[in-house]
């Protein structure tokens, strides 16, 4: 007897049915084997029925979360241990429903106690679980097995082979005997790394076949686990004059019962690779809408069918080599070290596909409100694109706790050789911040610079039907990433061009009068002449700009020319790719345990800076004090902005060891002068039990001949700042007028203020306070010295 519905396991519980009580050998096992921690632990029983075991755990010393799908199972293990304190009865269907009920922290312990044959999805459902384990805690499996099993009562029996494969991936897996059942204890990591594997060799000149990718209403991908030890997708060879959609159709009805439309049947892209040197074709279809009930009409060649989340795909072991690349075709990205093979994209008019678990809806609305809550989003249209766009479909790889964090963290989605983040998912409050100061009208046309989708569906969403948005990116590896998810889920209104984004969008692409507004989604230590050149006329610009290393997204409006700065925020993002790349002139000082990084581009004398540091400091507090919690943004970008000889001064070594006061892997700001250098740090001055009671006050050391004169300089900022930008309130403190000017503008057509000289365009900076009647440049003069890739 196997029940397939939830009707099946109400009416079970609801006729007064249960199930094998809980064996003496059981509660041994599970004593020596699952023992309590020290201070109590918790646990989770999956499939609790009438509660008898949650009920002897809680006996034991855990603390218990008890789960059923059925509410005729929870209703009798509250009415039947209704004396029991340290449970929480849950009506919840592990494999469907979203995880929310469920301890934040992890468990302990959880436990499948006959139950683990009823499931569907088992790998899926079963990864999941371990990964709410916490450190040195087990999943417990007890189940009949064949071998003990009546032949009409084996359905809810697993053999051997079920049974290894439920413990693949884990670091170990115990096999006991409970008076006949299965006793399996399962720890360590819940996954093996996927790997793309290819069958025996064939024997045909050539092969060409079709596969199908079918998710279901969450969006998880069907594959079904092989005879072969493997992950395959629904598919197969051509056969005659079958063309490449009806044959995806066909072998999905064949070999999972599921039946298609071959109109919902979409070749994507084309696929060409070798099995064993034959040469290979396989179309990868992408299957929009289905219908029937999933089964295994071939046991011979599956052991079964199940849905997998996208999340989970780098670590579900074995993949049919060709599965693994159709995967990578609708997903790029989501699994690791694919073989080569040739991918020809095919402009098929796929819809949207729908489907995402409800979980993801609920985290959704949680991300807003704390977008909301920080006051991100004033607009109800910005608002609205959060709670509707679906951000984790653009981070598939990432699971929906990280896709949906509504805090600083980004979600990186590409790397480069060394590393480094190159592309990535950014924080939604600074997504929303930035589509906020853009200023956008229903219909409004925009531009974006560095793609990935979800941003650029973002915008669209709050231009509304009449709007377009065109995205650019130098990758082609993320423009076809950023296509197939917009193709997924997108609206239709975003259109992915592979360019260098600094040379601005195509020009049969720009509207007549230019976008209305642009955004650039990366870091720019300068500003384009084609983005200010594409805006129209009191158009708006937000972009992460530069200024002596540090990032502020800035709001820009065009006014002919020159770009006003209308609002700044502070961020970080991925650095450009493109043009206007660039290297940090770098010195390296004291056997690399301190660089000074030359963030304005032009590096100043070094001779004689070792020298220096290896003798006398000189120290200055500047009376200027700070409390926990203080921020001090904008006393960096005021110094970067202001001093000649600015740079940032990095130590790579304990303070401890070294010379400067200064935190290992941190930087302070810093100026440097001949055979001299000065920086500024915080040094703490009063201690205390809470935060509230501890100060700290800012204090320049410098080393050199020259070092007690741009010490006294360095102060000096620091008191300016304090008197005419700081405020008490940490959102207050002032901005600088900003304005952006073409290259090779002349000095005296430029407004009073400091100038940054870029490359490609003259900055302006004018601080409250600051006197400064005539454009005054910060003076960045000196020496080559070896530079830093960035």
């Amino acid at each position: 007897m196997t029940y397939t519905a939830s009707e099946e396991w109400e009416r079970h519980y609801g006729e007064g049915k249960g199930w094998r009580r809980l064996g003496e050998r059981e509660q041994q096992l599970l004593a020596e084997h699952a023992p309590v921690p020290e201070g109590g632990g918790r646990a989770l029983e999956v499939g609790c029925g009438t509660g008898e075991l949650a009920a002897h755990l809680v006996g034991v010393g855990y603390t218990v979360d008890a789960v059923d799908l059925a509410d005729s199972a929870i209703a009798r293990a509250r009415a039947e241990h209704e004396d029991v304190e340290g449970v929480r009865w849950l009506q919840l269907d592990i494999e469907r429903d979203g995880p929310a009920p469920l301890h934040e922290e992890g468990y302990d312990l959880i436990t499948l106690r006959l139950v683990y044959p009823f499931m569907r999805d088992r790998s899926r459902t079963v990864h999941g679980l371990g990964e709410r384990l916490r450190d040195g805690g087990a999943l417990v499996v007890i189940t009949p097995i064949v071998a003990n099993t009546p032949a009409e009562r084996r359905g809810i029996a697993l053999d051997q082979d079920e049974i290894t494969l439920l413990g693949a991936g884990w670091k170990t897996v115990e096999q006991l005997d409970a008076d006949g059942l299965a006793f399996l204890v399962l720890r360590g990591p819940c996954h093996t790394d996927t790997r793309a594997v290819e069958k025996g060799p064939t024997t045909g000149h050539a092969l060409t076949g079709a596969l199908a990718v079918v998710t279901d209403d969450a969006g998880r991908v069907l594959l079904g686990r092989s005879r072969c030890g493997m992950l395959e997708l629904p598919g197969g060879r051509t056969t005659g004059p079958e063309d490449f959609a009806a044959a995806a159709v066909r072998e999905l009805a064949e070999e999972t019962g599921l039946v298609a439309d071959p109109a919902d049947a979409h070749v994507v892209t084309m696929l060409v690779d070798d099995s064993h040197g034959v040469p290979r074709l396989t179309a990868v279809v992408r299957i929009t809408a289905w219908t029937g009930h999933l089964a295994n009409p071939e046991p011979d060649k599956f052991v079964r069918w199940e849905f997998f989340d996208l999340h989970a795909l780098a670590c579900v072991g074995d993949v049919f080599a060709p599965a693994a690349l159709a995967i990578d075709a609708v997903w790029p990205g989501l699994l690791p070290g694919l073989p080569p093979a040739t991918s020809y994209p095919v402009a098929a008019d796929q819809p949207p596909v729908p489907g995402e678990p409800s979980e993801a809806a609920r985290l959704r609305a949680a991300m807003t409100q704390m977008v909301v809550d920080g006051g991100w989003a004033p607009s109800a249209r910005v608002r609205e694109a959060l709670r509707t766009v679906p951000r984790h479909r653009f981070a598939p790889e990432a699971n929906l706790l990280a896709a949906y964090d509504g805090g600083d963290r980004a979600v990186i989605t590409r790397y480069d050789e060394s590393g480094t983040a190159i592309s990535s998912v950014s924080a939604a409050w600074l997504q929303a911040d930035m589509i906020e100061h853009l200023g956008l009208k229903p219909g409004a046309m925009v531009f974006e610079a560095g793609s990935g989708g979800y941003n650029a569906e973002l915008i669209a969403h709050v231009a509304g039907p009449g709007g377009r948005v065109v995205t650019v990116d130098i990758d082609p590896w993320v423009v076809r990433r950023t296509r197939r998810f917009l193709t997924e889920a997108g609206s239709g209104r975003v259109t992915a061009v592979a360019a260098d984004a600094a040379l601005g969008a195509p020009g049969h692409l720009v509207p007549r009068g230019g976008f209305d507004a642009s955004m650039i989604t990366y870091n720019c230590w300068d500003v384009a002449p084609a983005w200010r050149e594409q805006l129209a006329e009191g158009g708006r610009l937000v972009l992460p700009l530069e200024m002596g290393g540090y990032t502020r997204a800035v709001t820009f409006e065009r006014h002919g020319e020159v770009l006003r700065a209308r609002h700044f925020t502070y961020c970080g993002f991925v650095r450009d790719q493109g043009q206007q790349a660039r290297t940090i002139p770098v010195l390296s000082l004291l056997d690399g345990g301190l660089t000074l990084r030359f963030e304005h581009g032009t590096a100043a004398e070094a001779t004689g800076l070792e020298e220096a540091l290896r003798g006398p400091r000189h120290e200055v507090p500047t009376g200027v004090t700070m409390g926990a919690n203080a921020c001090f943004g904008s006393l960096q970008l005021y110094a970067a902005t202001t001093l000649s000889g600015f740079c940032r001064l990095a130590a790579h070594q304990e303070p401890d060891v070294g010379v400067t006061g200064i935190a290992k892997d941190r930087d302070a700001p810093a100026i440097v002068g001949d055979a001299s250098l000065a920086y500024l740090i915080h040094v703490r001055t009063k201690d205390g039990d809470s935060p509230q009671d501890k100060e700290w006050e800012w204090t320049v050391h410098a080393f050199g001949e020259q070092g007690p004169a741009l010490a006294e300089r360095l102060a000096d900022t620091v008191r300016a700042w304090d008197r005419h930008i700081r405020a008490d309130d940490n959102d207050e403190h002032a901005d600088p007028v900003l304005t952006v000017h073409p290259a090779g503008t002349p000095d005296d057509a430029l407004p009073a203020g400091d100038v940054l000289d870029k490359d490609l365009c003259r900055l302006v900076v004018r601080w409250p306070g600051r006197d400064v009647p005539q454009p005054r440049p910060v003076e960045h003069s000196g020496a080559d010295v070896v530079t830093e890739g960035v």
